[in-house]
């Protein structure tokens, strides 16, 4: 029988099997689950895109997990950005969305390709398998985020450790530590927005800041703070689990590979064929405002609803037989692994940018790469997958 699992470390190995049963046997899926009591899966591409872009009927205001109290740990700061249904997440958007587009994300290029550089230069000068997760893939979006919310650089690595606690909140009994890292970050944000006031730059926080200086609405410091976190929890994890993802499948096809290495301009529009198979964050959940009927079920009103990303984009319904196998050259029209409709993610274009430059690198300085995924290990947390360790050779 079709089953869902909140999964962590090893279940995330491979979930993929129990995807497809559920989008074949039971697309619209009760759980009771002990902790988290009745919530319900979508697991069909139509479906999961249907719902994220209905906000009226699959509400985000009141927490993007199965938890009844997802929000407790925003009690006194304003809900990020992501957890906000329009009208207010609309006017919100349009304030932070202007320097995320793919044109101003553009002239970063030169500093992320310096920085995967750099980092590719230590890989080079070490013997044997190293953690490419510690190497590249995880400080590569630290350094991104970093750089858009203007935190110095003798931060920056904080940022890991509060990302690591928050995404685990719903794993292994860890919500009291995610709430006390949630408390860091939140002072953190509070220091960081003083700093700008007092000594403006050229970043996302400074523009926020000056939004709220001349009473544009409903900017407050506390918004800003709400949005630091989402910057940090989401721009992070995320694109690591999207380049460990990529850098396995390039290792398990080098057929694909090779048509990379024989053609580099396919992997800037390959970059959608890897975010698809890999969905870092596999799921999310909304709340319904309404009953839903679908597939014979009805879902009540006031439940949580879990979009599973990672089996919609595997479906074969929406992606054809062979939904489930790389093709670098696969014309795709849609993805979900970056949301869709008002809750697209901010950060697509430099999250697609720098997972680019990260693949282009690699296989220019080391076209013959492999990792061993067998001996990778995967972080917990509920929400995204990822590898937190995965071993690479800078041959195979």
């Amino acid at each position: 029988m079709a089953d869902y699992l909140l999964r962590g470390r090893e279940s995330w190995r491979n979930p993929f099997d129990d995807y497809r049963q559920l989008r074949d046997d039971s697309p619209a899926h009760r759980v009771d689950h002990p902790q988290y009591g009745e919530f319900w899966v979508l697991s069909r591409f139509a479906d999961v895109f249907n719902a994220a872009r209905d906000t009226e009927t699959f509400s985000s205001a009141q927490g993007l997990t199965p938890d009844a109290d997802a929000m407790a740990m925003f009690d006194g700061q304003a809900a990020p950005i992501v957890m906000m249904d329009p009208p207010e997440h609309t006017a919100m958007r349009r304030l932070v969305a202007k320097p995320m587009t793919p044109r101003r994300v553009a002239p970063v290029e030169p500093e992320i390709q310096a920085f995967v550089d750099a980092k590719l230069d230590a890989v080079a000068d070490t013997d044997g398998p190293i953690d490419i997760i510690e190497a590249l893939f995880k400080p590569l979006p630290s350094f991104v985020v970093s750089h858009y919310l203007g935190v110095p650089v003798e931060d920056r690595e904080r940022f890991d450790r509060w990302t690591n606690l928050i995404v685990a909140a719903n794993a292994d009994g860890a919500i009291e530590n995610a709430m006390d890292a949630a408390l860091e970050l939140f002072g953190y944000a509070t220091e960081l927005i003083e700093r700008r006031k007092a000594d403006p730059g050229d970043d996302l926080v400074t523009d926020l800041v000056q939004a709220a200086e001349a009473d544009e609405g409903q900017v407050t410091p506390e918004w800003i703070v709400g949005f630091v976190f989402t910057m940090v929890t989401g721009g992070n994890d995320t694109t690591t689990g999207l380049l460990g993802g990529t850098a396995e499948m390039l290792t398990e096809r080098r057929d694909q590979r090779q048509m990379l290495l024989d053609d580099p301009s396919l992997i800037r529009p390959a970059v959608n064929e890897f975010l698809r198979l890999s969905s870092p964050v596999q799921n999310l959940a909304r709340t319904t405002t309404r009953p839903v009927e679908l597939h014979g079920e009805t879902i009540p009103e006031g439940i949580k609803v879990m979009l599973l990303y990672g089996a919609a984009n595997r479906d074969e319904r929406e992606f054809g037989p062979e939904a489930e196998t790389l093709d670098v050259q696969r014309p795709i029209d849609r993805i979900l692994s970056l949301g869709y409709g008002a809750h697209h993610c901010l950060g697509a274009a430099a999250a697609r940018l720098q997972a680019a430059i990260a693949i282009e690198r690699l296989l220019d300085r080391f076209p013959d790469f492999a990792v061993d995924a067998d001996q990778g290990v995967f972080a917990n947390g509920s929400f995204v997958r990822r590898y937190e360790s995965l071993p690479f050779s800078t041959t195979g």
